[in-house]
């Protein structure tokens, strides 16, 4: 059986769809009811940090996959104890709590922003980390502690680091490029030839259930994508495309966009806007024998779609 964290969000709820829609079981745990939770899921309202029918919870449970936490873009200087607790206490003293009850695979969903903003090469699993801020920082010390819990248990830990996530529901940044690219305004990225990797929730979802029980994803660490490369040009261009849109891009020249980041200090902005970032993701394909099920043409017509819908 699996324990799925987060299930009323935009990474778990698409899991929790999955899950449902093949049949597999399990429950759901959050700290609240939501209206979207389904019926015939079996829905546990439990804060994961409490005692109360814990051992009831994870009775027959094999796999945790944990997607509950705060997004990134929620963090502020008002909130860093708040998203420190969450995102970094609460997932070690959750993970320590499973292994003790015998948990067999902790599933745990970091960020690709632990390797930095930006980089002129492919980046892999073994490449050095440089986390680009707080909760990228946050998020290598949860791999670090997980990692740690693993070695003194015998629980496997499962890390999986994530790009830009992109799909039905999206929030944040790609959701404002949504909106941006609605308005059927020109836009000043006609000569942006970066390549960043991103990945479709639904590939994720798929490689997610590849590591269920896939002897080897055992303490393993991945970087993965959609294996399709873009540029903001050409995700501009496709987002517009889907949207029956011409693309009416004008070629303003990087530079420019680099020296308005600098007066502004708005150069981290920038370089991840303008700026290379891109996935080695061979390893999730070799040791899993895992493709994206979806293209990225499939991927950004399916978020369009949900997004004019709603």
């Amino acid at each position: 059986m699996i324990l799925l964290t987060g299930n009323t969000g935009f990474i778990g709820s698409a899991l929790s769809n999955r899950f449902y829609n093949s049949g597999f079981k399990f429950i759901t745990l959050s700290r609240s009811i939501s209206n979207n939770v389904d019926q015939g899921i079996f829905h546990h309202q439990l804060d994961i940090n409490s005692e109360y029918e814990w051992i009831d919870v994870v009775s027959g449970v094999k796999t945790i996959v944990h997607a509950a936490g705060k997004a990134h873009a929620e963090i502020n200087t008002t909130n860093k104890h708040e998203f420190t607790e969450t995102n970094l206490d609460s997932t070690l003293r959750f993970a320590r709590k499973a292994a003790i009850s015998g948990i067999h695979r902790f599933i745990y969903f970091s960020t690709f922003n632990i390797n930095g903003l930006y980089s002129n090469n492919l980046v892999s699993e073994n490449d050095n980390v440089a986390p680009t801020d707080l909760a990228a920082e946050m998020k290598l010390e949860a791999e670090e502690g997980l990692k740690q819990i693993a070695i003194e248990t015998g629980m496997n830990v499962v890390i999986i680091r994530l790009p830009l996530v992109y799909g039905a529901g999206v929030k944040a940044n790609f959701l404002n490029l949504l909106k941006l690219s609605n308005t059927g305004l020109p836009l000043p990225f006609g000569v942006v030839n970066n390549k960043r990797s991103m990945i479709y929730v639904e590939n994720l979802v798929d490689f997610t259930v590849k590591c269920i029980d896939h002897p080897a994803a055992e303490n393993q660490t991945f970087l993965i994508s959609d294996g399709h490369d873009l540029s903001l040009r050409r995700l501009l261009k496709l987002i517009r495309y889907s949207m029956n849109r011409p693309a009416r891009l004008i070629p303003v020249p990087v530079l420019l966009f680099k020296l308005v980041g600098f007066i502004f200090r708005k150069k981290d902005v920038v370089v991840r806007l303008l700026g290379n970032l891109q996935v080695d993701s061979s390893k999730a394909m070799t040791l899993l024998n895992w493709e994206p099920p979806y293209t990225v043409e499939e991927g950004i017509q399916a978020t369009v779609d949900s997004f004019l819908e709603n």
